[in-house]
């Protein structure tokens, strides 16, 4: 644990209160850091060690003492130690009698131990009362606090139900399987076997219209699955679209031009023109 850790201020300090006092038995990692919050928090700490002479790294501030002496002080006691050496704990039996006990050990796999850690502890000492807690924090998030990166904070809550969502997300999907479906179909069409069994007009039709239709539906599905963000400057980087975004470039020109070849003033004069009429002829 670093030095600027071990010796930040409480978060809360009142000095017109008397400092409430948690024992701690354990010196590990969880106990330190565990230690160093109740510190922070207004507490008065006391370790309890095998051995108190030799326990180094704890938070400035804190006491260290035997588990009987450390017991002694406090009517709450976290035990930050494993279950295969709770076994110390029956020679305190009648300094631990109606005392508070705190299990925040876990065991390593599912169904290790015939009961649970907190009824084992609660076995041994039958007079203490025996809680569970903080079994499902860290050391490591005890210690780094606002600065662990497994925090996230949810700027902006959208509604999962939404309307719109919902409506994009069955059109995006819808689109794209349509214009597989037709994909697939112009593929097997294109294929020596079957168009040799067509006659022209419907060549031309699957190849045409369908093929028209297909890439209408699948621009469609590109265009749906940018949504807000097709434009959006948050996106480019580099000063360059997205990928989707230059794939449509191509279909979208092609679908523009079709669709001004297809207005009437154009195509009845493309169709004329195919038909052999001639600007200046006289007949």
């Amino acid at each position: 644990m670093e030095k600027t850790c071990i010796d930040a201020l409480p978060l809360t300090m009142n000095s017109s209160e008397k400092q409430e006092t948690v024992c701690i038995f354990g010196t590990g990692d969880f106990g330190r850091s565990l230690g160093l919050k109740m510190l922070q928090c207004g507490y008065s700490v006391v370790f309890g060690s095998r051995n108190p002479q030799k326990t180094t790294l704890l938070p400035s501030g804190a006491e260290v003492l035997s588990y009987s002496e450390a017991a002694k002080k406090s009517d709450i006691i976290i035990i930050a130690i494993h279950r295969e050496h709770y076994d110390f704990l029956t020679e305190l039996t009648e300094v631990l009698n109606g005392k508070i006990l705190v299990d925040i050990s876990n065991n390593l796999k599912i169904n290790q131990y015939p009961e649970s850690n907190a009824e084992y502890l609660a076995h041994l000492v039958p007079g203490a009362h025996v809680v569970k807690a903080f079994n499902t924090i860290s050391a490591w998030a005890l210690q780094s606090g606002a600065l662990d990166a497994s925090r996230q904070a949810i700027l902006k809550k959208e509604n999962p139900f939404s309307t719109s969502s919902a409506w994009l997300s069955d059109s995006y999907v819808a689109l794209g399987i349509l214009g597989f479906f037709l994909f697939v179909l112009l593929g097997i069409t294109s294929l020596p076997s079957v168009s040799n069994a067509v006659n022209w007009r419907e060549f031309r039709f699957v190849q045409s219209k369908l093929g028209y239709l297909t890439l209408i539906l699948c621009t469609a599905h590109t265009l749906v699955y940018g949504g807000k963000r097709f434009l959006s400057p948050s996106n480019l980087r580099w000063y360059l679209p997205a990928a989707y975004v230059l794939g449509l470039i191509i279909p979208c020109t092609v679908l523009v031009i079709k669709f001004v070849l297809i207005m009437p003033c154009v195509d009845n004069t493309l169709t004329r023109i195919r038909q052999g009429w001639e600007r200046n002829s006289k007949h």
